[in-house]
């Protein structure tokens, strides 16, 4: 596999991108999102290359669609009682933001169907989307986000159209 990548004069130059690689872009995974979105270029480094490739594979866009529109049916599921959800073999819940999600649906669901689309999306869009998901303190989840999870999907939705 290879990649393209700024040299220190401003040039690009190809180069392999070795299995290593892409280990270490799994192991990096939430700090390589990140960096990606907040607009790293992914020519910079071999690891952020391997992860906007793994980031904009085809699976990994299906899997954050899946999620997405899985949170949105989640939410509008009502909770168990506290009581019954605690016990041995019960796997742990994550408290869902339900009134953000119901006001943030249409543009939940325009992120599901610009990650599902079959054309290629940049790197940024589909990180910003991964650390939505994954950002226990943002505002899918945490009461305490002043964060408008209306804006930050529809950030998200523009970076992928961008």
């Amino acid at each position: 596999m290879l990649v393209l990548l700024d040299d220190d004069l401003g040039h690009l130059m190809i180069r392999r991108v070795r299995p290593w690689h892409r280990v270490l872009a799994r192991l990096l995974a939430a700090r390589l999102d990140r960096e990606l979105a907040d607009g790293a270029a992914p020519e910079a480094r071999v690891s952020l290359a391997a992860r906007a490739m793994q980031l904009t594979s085809a699976k990994s866009r299906r899997d954050l669609a899946a999620s997405l529109l899985r949170l949105r049916t989640d939410s509008a599921i009502a909770p168990a009682p506290a009581a019954r959800r605690i016990g041995p073999g019960t796997p742990p819940q994550v408290p869902l933001r339900r009134d953000r999600i119901g006001r943030a649906a249409t543009e939940l669901d325009e992120l599901a169907s610009k990650l599902l689309a079959p054309a290629p999306v940049p790197a940024r869009g589909v990180a910003m989307v991964s650390q939505l998901l994954a950002d226990g303190s943002g505002p899918l989840y945490a009461p305490s986000s002043s964060e408008d999870l209306r804006t930050t999907a529809r950030r998200a939705a523009a970076a992928l159209a961008a």
